[in-house]
């Protein structure tokens, strides 16, 4: 069966251009060093199998000889290891990419992406587990997902990795680092000798350009510093963003908030995220227009979501990074007690943006999304962050993503929501185990609110009301509700920064 799974690894790798006839040789002599075997004999009639199959036949052999012990942290070292095998070069690759986007950037990003997918760094056969719906809202259609491949990340962990002082010397210094690339792995960090990133300039600056392993939306990029440098939101991130848009203009790109509770998972190292999806929030549309003095070229406008977002728009990048400057500016030293907004306080400051670029037809686009991460005693994860009620559905960090109406639920959910629509339907105490607990109060509303509810549709229900709590968790974000008090404070702003 081994030499079965081989030959079915080359022949994989060929038909996927991740090696040429002329590397067959070579590649299956790569395999079997890492197998450990001294011979091979072709398998000809090998019927053709989907990549982890035949990977997970390999780990099976290597577990069967003692070779790893049998878990999934042992078996992904030692499947991303075999395919490191039958890689090619990032040199490559690179050359690759870089003849096909003279053809076309999405012919080179076309090509890239289903090599990631190829390879088995993004895994596809996990990613399909993923649960996905839509919710429908006020504010457009979200996308609710609950994310099998990631686990959820405690607000206060990210903080304090933010924070902490290195001990000792770390290799790679994060997930996202060029070091990763071809890197063999850990038990707590992951192999990547299946990793390929490629080189691009942005603001006359070295930066990365990736695949998230994980997926969460078509095309799912990272692109991120050639250093490893604490994230930072600033005028050249404006540009960074708008140049990665101007080569890739298929793209959107968009980076996370530069402080704590309004960030990302990460914010030890400067990096972006886009892909070539469109979010509920690029579509939303201008609640109201606005101007700012000095930018007569740009046309602007109070988006309709429940985050409170500016859109940007105009032909001149330049014009779009100048503006969004000026903004970025004023708001980090802006305060309004009454609409509870304090640039600082005890020397600490609060007030950041989560800025997004794309290309809308001839136009280039900058939404500006104010984020504020003030907390209070009886909000201690933050005043702009989900209440604690909601945090038995969504507790991490509404970042980039959650931001632009995507949910990344955790994967906890999938198996709880299941335990608890069996518990309703059986009439069970909802209060009987630890998991039902968590949901009790909020199972309570649902049942009153749905009298309609029975065994056929609980689960629609259940998914329904999850999507119904993100939707206010993205209305506890936006520091400006979308009410006329809070449209009143918005506009107070506005008029501040033409001050």
């Amino acid at each position: 069966m081994i030499n079965e799974a081989i030959t079915q690894l080359i022949n994989y790798a060929e038909k996927n251009g991740i090696i040429a006839k002329e590397d067959r040789v070579y590649a299956a002599n790569r395999v079997l060093e890492v197998l450990a075997l001294d011979e091979y004999e072709s398998s000809e009639n090998a019927p053709d199998k989907e990549i982890h199959e035949i990977l997970s036949v390999m780990c099976d052999y290597a577990v069967a000889k003692g070779m790893i012990e049998d878990g999934v942290v042992f078996r992904d070292l030692f499947d991303t290891k075999i395919m490191g095998a039958v890689m090619p070069r990032p040199s490559e690759v690179i050359s690759k990419f870089n003849s096909l986007y003279e053809k076309s950037p999405k012919e080179a990003t076309d090509w890239y992406y289903k090599l990631s997918c190829d390879s088995n760094y993004i895994r596809q056969d996990r990613i399909k587990k993923d649960k996905r719906w839509k919710l429908d809202t006020d504010y457009g259609t979200m996308d609710i997902t609950i994310n099998l491949s990631k686990p959820e990340k405690d607000p206060k962990a990210i903080a304090a990795a933010r924070n902490m002082k290195p001990t000792g010397i770390v290799y790679p210094k994060c997930a996202l680092c060029k070091e990763n690339e071809g890197y063999a792995g850990r038990l707590n960090a992951a192999a990547r000798q299946n990793h390929r990133v490629i080189p691009v300039t942005i603001n006359d600056s070295p930066w990365m350009f990736q695949y998230s392993p994980y997926v969460y939306y078509n095309e799912h990029c990272i692109v991120f510093n050639s250093e490893h440098t604490p994230m930072a939101i600033n005028k050249a991130t404006f540009r960074k963003l708008l140049d990665f848009v101007v080569q890739f203009p298929h793209y959107f790109v968009g980076s996370n908030a530069d402080l704590p509770i309004v960030g990302g998972s990460i914010l030890t190292h400067d990096h972006f995220q886009g892909g070539n999806y469109t979010f509920a929030m690029a579509v939303a549309p201008i609640e109201r227009e606005i101007s700012f003095n000095g930018f007569s070229g740009v046309k602007a406008g109070i988006v309709k979501w429940p985050l409170s977002v500016i859109r940007l728009s105009s032909e001149n990048t330049d014009d779009l990074v100048e503006l969004a400057a000026v903004i970025l500016d004023k708001w980090i030293n802006y305060s309004d007690e009454d609409a509870y907004i304090f640039a600082y306080t005890d020397g600490e400051r609060h007030n950041t943006i989560t800025p997004i670029a794309r290309k809308n037809g001839d136009k280039y686009e900058l939404d500006l999304v104010l984020r504020n991460n003030i907390t209070t005693p009886d909000r201690p994860l933050g005043v702009y962050h989900p209440r604690p009620e909601y945090h038995h559905i969504k507790k991490e960090n509404i970042g980039l993503i959650e931001v632009m109406g995507l949910a990344v639920l955790p994967a906890r959910l999938k198996k709880e929501l299941t335990e608890l629509a069996d518990a309703i339907i059986l009439g069970n105490d909802l209060r009987s185990t630890a998991t039902l607990a968590t949901h009790a109060d909020w199972a309570e509303e649902v049942i009153k609110n749905h009298p309609e509810l029975n065994k056929d549709n609980v689960n629609e229900i259940l998914e329904y009301e999850t999507g119904k709590v993100f939707e206010g968790c993205l209305v506890d974000a936006g520091v400006y509700k979308c009410t006329p008090e809070g449209r009143e404070a918005f506009i107070k702003f506005i008029d501040n920064v033409n001050e």
